[in-house]
């Protein structure tokens, strides 16, 4: 199906009136990132962003496109597992006893527009860890559950992207409710789900063209031509058959240990939690916020740093994205979005780091 582009805003306006939170992509800071939502003003329409190995930048362009982009340092990752939360509160009585009360996650049901192949694939991982375990994470479960997505296929990736590499992109394959390709015209619209179909209802949809197919279909192979790739070889094997190699110290060498890697990456999930006592001392919070492996702390155990060289902590975070990744969940842990290259501030880039063991596998 497809629908006219000035009726974005006719979507728009009938999701808020159902009572949605809608999050969609805007500049900020010189940068594209999600935020509250309620006109297509608001949208980066004519802008395009370069992006390469420590740069990001973002430039105006001639064309009347919203989603003219491939993608900034946030994914869905924010919406769903917060960077900073608390779980519980203990106090204190008088009497001197302890009590302890949950804190309930705030949730209001929210459509994010304009998420990315790569950005759904990262979501379907985190899915994996948080809701389909053993012990499935409420704070998590309750944002999931009110969550609607409207998904953009990828029309221009930038350098450092790899999905297609991957297999997460440049298009979504599935877990998106709504699938929107932006065509010169208007969009072309496909509902996935049943919760999809609903959003939809208001817009005079079109039967689409045999033309604006066509359109679609040359929109995908350009956004497949692109210039990264990974390593033809079987990396999971090869990491685990090489952790000794010198190649983690010559990566090392540039790594600054700073986390803005696993910082922007849709799938990375580790994190801390500490208590924050108040003044009184009759109470204390808990709280849970992201954390890096690259961190120094993140290894400590008993007065003991397990990972205290940064060739160490380099390794087990490529170790873990790459190889024992699949032994958890079925598959990498990578989704190709390229942002850890863009937002390494020395320009670290992944598949030049696996690059290194496909080099002397050869020798």
């Amino acid at each position: 199906m497809f629908f006219q582009a000035n009726q974005l805003q006719q979507l728009l306006n009938t999701l808020l009136s159902k009572g949605y939170r809608c999050i969609g992509p805007q500049v900020r800071d010189g940068a594209i990132i999600y935020d509250s939502i309620s006109s297509t003003e608001q949208l980066p329409r004519g802008i395009n962003d370069e992006q390469k190995p420590g740069h990001y930048s973002l430039n105006n362009n001639t064309s009347s496109k919203y989603f003219d982009w491939a993608n900034g340092p946030q994914a869905i990752k924010p919406l769903l597992f917060a960077s900073r939360e608390r779980l519980w509160e203990s106090k204190q009585s008088d009497e001197g006893q302890i009590s302890f009360e949950l804190t309930e996650p705030e949730t209001k049901p929210t459509v994010i527009i304009g998420a990315r192949a790569c950005d759904i694939a990262a979501m379907k991982i985190q899915d994996q860890h948080f809701l389909e375990q053993e012990f499935v994470d409420p704070y998590y479960k309750a944002r999931r559950e009110t969550l609607l997505t409207v998904a953009v296929n990828c029309s221009h990736p930038a350098d450092t992207c790899f999905c297609h590499s991957t297999g997460d992109g440049p298009f979504v394959d599935d877990g998106a409710d709504v699938v929107l390709t932006e065509l010169d015209s208007g969009f072309l619209v496909d509902a996935r789900t049943p919760q999809g179909k609903n959003l939809l209802e208001g817009l005079s949809l079109e039967d689409s063209t045999k033309e604006q197919l066509e359109e679609s279909e040359s929109i995908k192979a350009n956004a497949s031509k692109q210039k990264r790739q990974l390593p033809r070889f079987d990396i999971k094997s090869r990491l685990f058959n090489e952790l000794n190699n010198d190649a983690w110290h010559e990566i090392a060498t540039k790594c600054l240990s700073c986390g803005n890697c696993t910082s922007v990456c849709p799938t990375c999930f580790c994190h801390s939690e500490n208590d924050v006592p108040e003044l009184d001392g009759k109470s204390s919070a808990h709280y849970r916020e992201w954390d890096s492996c690259f961190g120094q702390g993140h290894s400590y155990i008993h007065g003991i740093t397990i990972r205290s060289e940064t060739s160490q902590r380099y390794r087990q975070w490529l170790t873990h994205k790459f190889s024992s990744w699949h032994e958890q969940y079925g598959r990498s842990g990578c989704v190709g979005c390229g942002r850890c290259i863009t937002w390494c501030p020395v320009g670290i880039d992944v598949t030049e780091s696996l690059g290194h063991f496909e080099e002397r596998r050869r020798d």
